[in-house]
C-alpha cells in the first residue's frame, strides 16, 4: 500500500505541475469538458449489430459532450443504449451510456417512458429509492459500530448505490450471482433482511455463513447469491464455468438456453489479475451466458486507475475476447438498468458473454483498515458526494414526476434508520454458533478424520471449560 501510495504521490504531483501550467478553469471543469465526436472503423457513425427482441438502433450517436470519470480522462457521453460487438467498438475513447444527467434530467427528450423503463411505476420508483437509501444507512450506522469496536470489520458502498440497485433491478432471483465484495445492494434487493446482514457482522448464531467469515462477506443459497471470497478475482472464473453448466444442463433438458444468467461482479483493480483474463477467454471459447459485471469506482484500495492501466478502461478489452461490451454511467439508476437487461437478453439469447463497464466513483474508504485521504483529497471526495451522489440524482427525478418530495424522503430515512438500529441491537445480543458447527459443511457426511478432530476438541474444551463461554 505504502508503493502504491508512493506512485500516487508522484502521479497527482505530475498531474498538478501540468494544471498549473494549462490556462485557468473553474472547478466544474474538473468534471466535465468538452471534445469532438468520434468516429467507428468504418465511418463518422457506429454502426451495431441490433438483436430483434431489443431496442432496435441503426446507428449510435455519440454525443460533443464528454465527462471524467475515472482517470482523468474525459470520455464521450451517449443517449443510445448500444451492447458493441467486437468488431464494431468505435475508435477513439469508448462512449459512456447516460440516460439521465446529475440534475435528474433526462438527457434525450426525445425517447418516451418506454425507452427508461416499460414497466416503471411510482410504485417500483420508490422501491429502488428506499432500498438505495436503506443500503446508504446501514452503510453509516455499521461504518459507525466498528468505529466503537462492536464488529470487527465493514466495507461501504457509498457512491455506488445506482450500480447496485439499476442492475439487481433489471434481474431475477433465478440469475445467479457472483459478488466481489461491493455488491451488497445487490442482495439486499433480492430480499436479504436487515437481521441477516447484522447477523453475518457479527458472526453471530443467527449468522447463515455460521461466524465462519469476516463481516461484509454475505452469501445466500436461497437468493442465488454465492457466498464472498476475500481472495480478489476468484470469483470469475468460478462464475465462467457456472455459466457454462447451466448452458449444458438446459441443453440436456432439450432447452436451447439457461432459465437464468450468471452475472460476475468486480472492481477495476480486479480486472488486472490473471483469473479476468483466465474467465473472459473460457466464457468467450465456452460461448457462455453470462455478464462480467465491473465497477470501475477509480481505485484499486489506494492505486488509482491511471496507475492500473494504460489502455481505455476495462470495456475496450472484450474486443480481445471476441466479446460484446457496453460502458455506462454507474450514477444513472436508469442507464444501468437499461444496460444489464439488454445484456441479459443478449447472454441468454444468443449463449455467449457481454462485459458491462460502470463508470462510478467510490466515496468512501476502501474499507475500515484504509485511510483514502492519504491518497486522494477530502475536497475530491465531496465534489462527487455532493454534485453526483447517484441517491440524490434519482431523487431529483422522481421530485420532478411527483413520487417524492423533502418530507418523504426525509421520512423513508427515518424509517430505515430505526430499521438498522434494531437489527444491529438485536444481533448484537445474540451468542455465537454452537462449536460443533465447525465440523459441519465440509462433507455430506463427516468423515472418520473430522470425527476424531470433533472428538479432541470438545475433550479439550471439557478439560478447560474456564476458558470458553460460548455454547457447544
Amino acid at each position: 500500500m505504502l508503493r502504491a501510495a508512493s506512485r500516487l504521490s508522484s502521479h497527482r504531483a505530475a498531474r498538478a505541475i501540468l494544471t498549473e501550467s494549462s490556462s485557468t478553469s473553474s472547478a466544474s471543469a474538473l468534471l466535465f469538458s468538452k471534445s469532438a465526436p468520434l468516429t467507428s472503423t468504418s465511418s463518422s457513425t457506429a454502426v451495431i449489430r441490433s438483436f430483434s427482441t431489443l431496442h432496435d438502433i441503426s446507428a449510435v450517436d455519440i454525443t460533443s459532450d464528454s465527462r471524467i470519470y475515472a482517470g482523468d480522462v474525459p470520455l464521450p457521453l451517449t443517449t443510445d443504449c448500444t451492447i458493441f460487438e467486437a468488431d464494431d467498438v468505435p475508435t477513439g475513447k469508448y462512449p459512456v451510456f447516460r440516460v439521465m444527467d446529475e440534475n435528474g434530467v433526462i438527457r434525450d427528450s426525445s425517447k418516451g417512458p418506454e425507452y427508461i423503463d416499460p414497466n416503471l411505476t411510482e410504485e417500483h420508483a420508490v422501491k429502488m429509492f428506499r432500498t438505495m437509501a436503506r443500503l446508504n444507512v446501514m452503510d453509516n450506522i455499521f461504518l459507525n459500530a466498528q468505529r466503537q469496536g462492536r464488529i470487527s470489520f465493514y466495507m461501504s458502498s457509498q457512491g455506488e448505490e445506482a450500480v447496485h440497485i439499476g442492475s439487481a433491478s433489471a434481474l431475477d432471483n433465478k440469475d445467479v450471482i457472483f459478488a466481489q465484495y461491493r455488491e451488497t445492494g445487490v442482495l439486499m434487493w433480492r430480499g436479504f433482511t436487515m437481521s441477516q446482514f447484522a447477523d453475518q457482522c457479527f458472526s453471530n448464531s443467527g449468522d447463515l455463513g455460521k461466524g465462519r467469515q469476516m463481516p461484509v462477506h454475505y452469501g445466500s443459497r436461497a437468493l442465488n447469491f454465492h457466498t464472498i471470497s476475500s481472495p480478489l478475482t476468484t470469483q470469475l472464473p468460478q462464475a465462467a464455468g457456472s455459466a457454462y453448466a447451466m448452458k449444458m444442463e438446459a441443453l440436456r433438458n432439450g432447452k436451447d438456453r439457461a432459465e437464468g444468467v450468471t452475472v460476475c461482479y468486480f472492481g477495476d483493480g480486479a480486472a488486472s489479475e490473471g483469473d479476468f483474463h483466465a474467465a473472459m477467454n473460457i466464457a468467450a471459447t465456452m460461448n457462455c451466458p453470462i455478464i462480467f459485471f465491473c465497477r470501475n469506482n477509480g481505485f484499486a484500495i489506494s492505486t488509482p486507475v491511471a496507475d492500473q492501466y494504460r489502455g481505455d478502461g476495462i470495456a475496450s478489452r472484450a474486443k480481445g475476447y471476441g466479446m460484446a461490451s457496453i460502458r455506462v454511467d454507474g450514477n444513472d439508476l436508469f442507464a444501468v438498468n437499461a444496460a444489464t437487461a439488454r445484456a441479459k437478453e443478449l447472454a441468454l439469447s444468443e449463449n455467449r458473454p457481454v462485459l458491462i463497464e460502470t463508470m462510478s466513483y467510490r466515496v468512501g474508504h476502501h474499507s475500515t483498515s484504509d485511510d483514502s485521504t492519504r491518497y486522494r483529497s477530502t475536497e475530491e471526495i465531496k465534489k462527487w458526494d455532493t454534485e453526483d451522489n447517484p441517491i440524490d440524482r434519482f431523487r431529483r427525478y422522481c421530485e420532478t414526476r411527483g413520487w417524492l418530495d423533502e418530507e418523504t424522503v426525509q421520512t423513508i430515512r427515518d424509517e430505515e434508520k430505526i430499521n438498522v438500529l434494531q437489527a444491529l441491537e438485536s444481533a448484537e445480543k445474540k451468542g455465537p454458533p454452537e462449536l460443533s458447527t465447525m465440523f459441519d459443511d465440509v462433507y455430506k457426511e463427516k468423515t472418520p478424520e473430522l470425527e476424531r478432530q470433533e472428538a479432541k476438541l470438545l475433550e479439550h474444551v471439557a478439560k478447560y471449560p474456564e476458558r470458553y463461554s460460548g455454547p457447544i
